[in-house]
């Protein structure tokens, strides 16, 4: 059976805390590939409207590059409307009968898991694992295999006021994001 972590989030841009975070919970599980999956519409925050999924997706790409063991799953770009973590699940799980699957959450979302669609189904789709972030709890009443990883305080929402106001952001994301973004013109350069 393969081990595949999922990391979802809007990637809006990657950066190198979403990169840490895969590759050490990749490496502390021993699974066999990370799959990043970039959501369309995440239903606990507004939609990403700086830039087109396209845009992610292609950052996304530029990240994980010359990693064999990571990779991209684009099933939440492909719907419309909120992309539901039990409803990706559920597909996953049919279409990967041979696959476990572990879905890898911050601090910040550990705290939101009971209000998850559908959270006491999902916790039978899939294994939880949390990882620590500044300022949030890890407390909960859920399934929740937790990973040390070492602390890096970035968000991609700092990363996008940071290149708004044209301060650096070289160290916080991989030179070809920085490149892309630059290049396309987004967040405001």
């Amino acid at each position: 059976m393969k081990k595949v972590g999922i990391l979802g989030g809007t990637f809006d841009p990657p950066h190198f805390g979403h990169l840490l975070i895969a590759n050490e919970v990749l490496t502390t599980l021993k699974l066999d590939k990370i799959w990043f999956m970039p959501n369309h519409e995440p239903p606990h925050k507004k939609k990403p409207e700086s830039v087109k999924d396209e845009d992610r997706l292609h950052m996304l790409e530029l990240a994980i590059a010359g990693n064999n063991k990571f990779s991209i799953q684009p099933i939440e770009l492909e719907r419309n409307g909120p992309s539901y973590t039990v409803d990706t699940m559920k597909i996953l799980n049919i279409e990967y009968p041979d696959h476990q699957f572990f879905f890898i959450i911050g601090a910040d979302m550990i705290e939101y898991l009971p209000k998850w669609h559908d959270i006491d189904i999902l916790v039978n789709l899939v294994q939880f694992v949390g990882v620590d972030r500044p300022t949030y709890s890890h407390q909960t009443n859920y399934p929740v295999l937790y990973i040390d990883v070492p602390a890096i305080d970035v968000s991609s929402s700092m990363i996008r006021d940071r290149v708004k106001n044209g301060k650096s952001v070289r160290y916080l994301l991989p030179d070809p994001v920085i490149d892309y973004i630059e290049e396309k013109h987004l967040y405001g350069t």
